[in-house]
């Protein structure tokens, strides 16, 4: 099925030379998880962080007098919580249609037409592909078509792109797919197919979604996942943004990255073995954070995780003063400056120094250690956590247990009971330590 485009678009060329944006995975509005807690201005703009992503390329687009936007899927995060959402979309797009750029929609796994319960009517510079079968859109002016189908539901098993059309001749071919193309990065399989089937489907162009990191997997035809367009969380890390694809005589001959992103996520690491005071590891921790904002942050705020890590003397000081050492490192992040850098959370996983054997044996201290040594190797013990604990932890939703980075959760939620009893060890001896 092929569908005309009306309108124009807002490119000056010819009709063999124009750019487009590709973007993917916007997941707009998308709630973010553990941000309740907290106040100011770093948390409000990680709040509104998919929205000013959003905003920024279309004002991208415009300055770049683009021919029109690919949205290959998850432009939504699920159902609206209210209409709010829908209306942001409708605005950024009619900023679009004042400019004469069209823009063409694909829903993927997140906004799959059944998952999207509310619906607003679109400017008409908006084109969404149908779910029922794929689709060509064709542009007169650059000559272009478009090829794509939507999901009709989240978990969509079966390859499209046999389905898609054949290009078409004198045009250049874009196909808009949300596929996980084999499983990449982790990612559910959804719409499964081969980077071999699509080189072989004669398009030009692939714009991909679902992968949220960007990647160019072939060129001429080029295959690109321009990942998502903001990271949302510490698991997606780095810049992000969308694809600028310039094309002339018919031929891709620019690919570039336009970065929209409003925050960047890190994961700092700083291992404390060679140090001898709380306060040297703090140093450390401030020069960590100095160095990802001047390198990583490219003038964005810094959302970090922070792992102090190392077999180190300063186990049990640490482990003793967790809400002190949070509050040290929370007061570094915003020594920086306001909105500059945010801690999202601090995981302390340093193990103690060893003790030599015999030691303390005839104490508190030393009969706790004992009991715990001999405990991961007690089945009926495993046997009880494992009924009690892990039953308890397989309730809880997936959503939670994908997302657990704590060690000790990480051991119970995988069933390791014996790694989780030597976590559970250390925490015991450190208070046991304290009372001392």
């Amino acid at each position: 099925m092929s569908r005309p485009y009306v309108g124009r678009s807002g490119w000056e060329g010819n009709l063999r030379s124009f750019r487009f944006i590709h973007t993917a995975d916007i997941h707009l509005d998308s709630p973010l998880r553990g941000l309740s807690r907290h106040e100011g201005a770093a948390a409000r703009r990680i709040r509104s962080a998919t929205r000013a992503a959003l905003e920024g390329l279309i004002g991208e687009a415009i300055e770049q007098q683009v021919a029109f936007v690919v949205i290959a899927g998850d432009l939504y995060d699920g159902t609206w919580k209210d209409f709010h959402t829908g209306l942001f979309f409708a605005q950024q797009m009619g900023r679009l249609a004042q400019a004469r750029i069209g823009a063409f929609v694909l829903h993927g796994n997140h906004d799959a037409e059944s998952q999207i319960t509310r619906r607003l009517q679109l400017p008409p510079n908006v084109q969404v592909f149908p779910h029922r079968k794929p689709a060509t859109f064709l542009l007169e002016e650059p000559q272009v078509a478009l090829h794509g189908q939507s999901f009709p539901e989240q978990a969509v098993s079966e390859n499209l792109v046999p389905l898609y059309p054949e290009p078409r001749s004198g045009y250049f071919n874009i196909g808009v797919l949300h596929t996980g193309l084999g499983g990449m990065g982790g990612h559910q399989n959804y719409a499964p197919c081969s980077l071999d089937e699509l080189i072989a489907k004669g398009y030009q162009y692939w714009a991909l979604g679902h992968v949220h990191q960007g990647q160019l997997l072939h060129e001429h035809p080029h295959v690109v996942f321009p990942g998502n367009l903001q990271g949302r969380h510490v698991r997606e890390t780095g810049a992000k943004g969308a694809r600028l694809v310039t094309v002339e005589d018919g031929q891709i001959v620019d690919l570039s990255t336009v970065h929209t992103d409003v925050v960047r996520w890190a994961r700092l690491t700083v291992c404390a073995e060679a140090y001898r005071t709380v306060e040297e590891v703090l140093q450390s921790i401030r020069e960590a954070l100095t160095r990802a904002v001047a390198s990583d942050a490219d003038g964005r705020l810094l959302a970090c995780r922070i792992e102090i890590t190392g077999q180190t003397l300063l186990h049990g000081t640490l482990m003793g003063a967790t809400e002190q050492l949070q509050a040290e490192i929370q007061a570094a992040a915003l020594g920086l400056g306001e909105a500059v850098a945010w801690i999202e959370k601090i995981v302390l996983a340093t193990t103690p120094v060893p003790v030599a054997g015999g030691a303390d044996t005839d104490n508190a201290h030393g009969a706790l250690r004992s009991l715990f040594d001999v405990a991961p190797e007690d089945p009926e013990l495993i046997e009880q956590l494992n009924a009690r604990l892990g039953e308890f932890l397989r309730r809880l939703p997936a959503d939670l247990r994908a997302e657990v980075d704590d060690p000790i959760l990480s051991a119970a939620l995988g069933g390791d009971y014996r790694a989780l009893l030597e976590y559970s060890r250390e925490e015991w001896l450190v208070r046991l330590q304290e009372l001392r």
